[in-house]
């Protein structure tokens, strides 16, 4: 199973959180000896070898997106050296890594080979944890050109329970002058996370709302579509009259 690329997560927390929309680009299939979240290490140079465009991917599910058709690349004019791993980039040389993974068998590829990467061989996923399966998907085929995703308005949701990837374990308070909070200012992503820029104020309870246990990002002020969670350290029972908020910077959201 492939992953993103540190420089295309970072991309996408901005994306989501209003600090900057993503374009999806033209996808490029590269071939090399190595790779992790980092980079392509020996990609091929010379003897024909040349990243191969690919613009046709199946529809994102179980937080997953494959290629759509088998990926042909030249005939190799001379040896590649032993291909191990697949990348996905923006450009056909050069550029920015999206993704990442390893080829099902390795190809020690000599001159008169014609490499292909088989179709579905491609799996470019989510971890799980942080990210809701709704918005790894979304998010999938934004980048691979099937649907194009649009940053929402954002509001800040607690939670007594956790909420899950699926999101069917959320348990927000009812009642008690509890309601979500719209917040609109994210910290630029850097390092795989971004946090809230400014303070979030939440109601001031007019009983308990429990012991939050999570917080929860979502893309409505009721119902919606859930997008991220976290924990809530220290889990606290906000109560009447309670002051409840996320400090400048304590609401944490990564992705890794």
């Amino acid at each position: 199973m492939g992953s993103l690329s540190d420089f295309l997560e970072l991309e996408l927390l901005d994306h989501v959180l209003g600090n900057g929309a993503y374009t999806p680009p033209s996808i490029y299939i590269a071939l090399g000896t190595g790779a992790d979240d980092t980079g392509l290490t020996g990609e091929p140079s010379g003897n024909n070898y040349a990243r191969k465009a690919h613009a046709s991917w199946n529809t994102a599910a179980s937080r997953a997106i494959t290629n759509n058709g088998v990926i042909t690349f030249n005939q190799a004019s001379g040896p590649w050296g032993t291909i191990t791993h697949y990348a996905i980039f923006d450009t056909l040389s050069g550029g920015n890594m999206l993704g990442w993974g390893a080829l099902n068998t390795s190809k020690s590829i000599v001159a008169g080979n014609t490499p292909s990467i088989a179709d579905q061989e491609i799996s470019i996923s989510f971890s799980t944890g942080g990210f809701s399966n709704y918005l790894a998907n979304e998010l999938l085929d934004h980048v691979f050109g099937n649907g194009a995703y649009t940053s929402p308005t954002i509001y800040v949701a607690l939670s007594t329970a956790n909420p899950t990837d699926d999101g069917s374990g959320i348990a927000e308070p009812s009642g008690n002058n509890y309601a979500r909070k719209a917040h609109a200012s994210w910290d630029v992503a850097a390092a795989g996370a971004t946090e809230n820029t400014g303070v979030i104020t939440f109601n001031t309870p007019s009983g308990s709302w429990g012991l939050i246990a999570y917080a929860a990002l979502f893309d409505a002020a009721t119902l919606g579509n859930m997008l991220m969670y976290a924990t809530a350290t220290p889990n606290q029972t906000p109560d009447n009259g309670d002051t409840v908020q996320y400090a400048d910077g304590a609401l944490d959201i990564s992705l890794d």
